[in-house]
């Protein structure tokens, strides 16, 4: 069986279609995805691959964010809603849609930034994403917030040519801030 893989925008994408994503979103993350984690993952390039009939089997999209390190701002692709049939799984399909994303963070951002699960960790690593050894925050509605919860599970990789942000400068911080969103901010 030969499958597909098709990058597109939002924009591109018909209702039947995030309606499809939407679906293969919630039953990949068992009900454990929210309507932010869908909002998340909208506005941006989506990786899909389908099977000869059309099936949808794999999604993932990679939108800009804004992440303050050392007194700069870097635009980073971030990927969110990367998912693949459980019948599909260990196929792949998951690599196919993220070596998709990692062409558009190539072509267009500083660096990639994603938040991984334990499972989703070992396809990360594997593809050269690395963890990010130091605080994690958001700039929230009230100022800096830190984020505990994220750190260890924070991964970047840097886009073609370029340098991931490294250890802040003497005096600086180490922390990558990101900007804040409704629901999980990563």
């Amino acid at each position: 069986m030969t499958e597909t893989l098709r990058t597109v925008h939002t924009f591109e994408l018909s209702p039947a279609e995030l309606a499809e994503i939407r679906a293969l979103l919630d039953a990949a993350f068992e009900g454990d995805f929210a309507d932010e984690d869908w909002d998340h993952g909208l506005g941006g390039v989506h990786a899909v691959v389908r099977d000869s009939d059309g099936t949808l089997l794999a999604h993932g999209s990679v939108v800009q964010r804004r992440v303050l390190h050392d007194g700069r701002s870097y635009r980073v692709g971030y990927v969110e809603a990367v998912a693949v049939r459980a019948d599909r799984r260990r196929r792949g399909l998951g690599g196919r849609v993220m070596a998709a994303l990692e062409r558009v963070i190539d072509g267009a951002y500083a660096a990639g930034a994603l938040s991984a699960s334990d499972d989703g960790a070992l396809l990360y690593r594997a593809r050269g994403w690395q963890p990010w050894p130091h605080r994690i925050e958001a700039l929230g509605p009230g100022g800096v917030v830190r984020l505990p919860d994220e750190e260890g599970s924070t991964y970047l990789r840097p886009a073609a040519g370029r340098t991931l942000p490294g250890p802040a400068a003497p005096g600086g911080d180490a922390a990558l801030i990101f900007d804040w969103r409704d629901g999980d901010v990563l």
